[in-house]
Parts: C-alpha cells; structure tokens; sequence
C-alpha cells in the first residue's frame, strides 16, 4: 500500500500479486454484480457488489476509484483520489 498527498488529494493504492483482471472486465469492474471469470478454485466467490459499494463510498466523499492489470495473472492496483479537508473545517 502506498500513500502520497498531491496538492489537495490524498492518494491510496493498493497492490497484489493476485489472480488480476481481464482487459475487457475492467471498464466495468466497479458495476454491481460484475465478475471475471470463476475459476473450481474460486467456486465460492462474492455477490459482484464489494468494487460497487466501495465506489459509492469514495464518490461520496468527493473522490474517484479507479483499477488497473496487466490481465490474468498480473495482479491489479486499486487507486483512491480524495480531497483533503481542513482539520475542524465541517461541510454541511
């Protein structure tokens, strides 16, 4: 994981070594109930709605979420952009 602020934005990404994504999944990983291909040894995966959910959440606080892999096999990078805010500065 790495962390870094850039001008008013907090940067977050995250890296794995895991199974990856598809080229042709990516522009549509963030959508409700989309899913790369299971595989017998993913048999049990999730409900498609974790990526959705998590981009609700960013884009509630001002910012944006974004993927990125090299295909199967690569790994991915996950990337969060959020304003920052000044301490005891309250939005309404």
């Amino acid at each position: 994981m790495r962390n870094t602020v850039a001008g008013n934005t907090v940067v977050i990404e995250v890296a794995d070594t895991g199974a990856g994504i598809e080229p042709d999944v990516l522009p549509f990983i963030f959508d409700a109930l989309t899913q790369g291909p299971t595989t017998i040894d993913r048999a049990q995966g999730g409900l498609g709605l974790g990526l959705s959910i998590a981009k609700g959440l960013v884009q509630l606080h001002g910012g944006t979420i974004s993927a990125a892999s090299s295909g199967l096999g690569t790994g991915s990078v996950f990337r969060v952009e959020l304003p920052l805010m000044e301490a005891g500065l309250k939005r309404s």
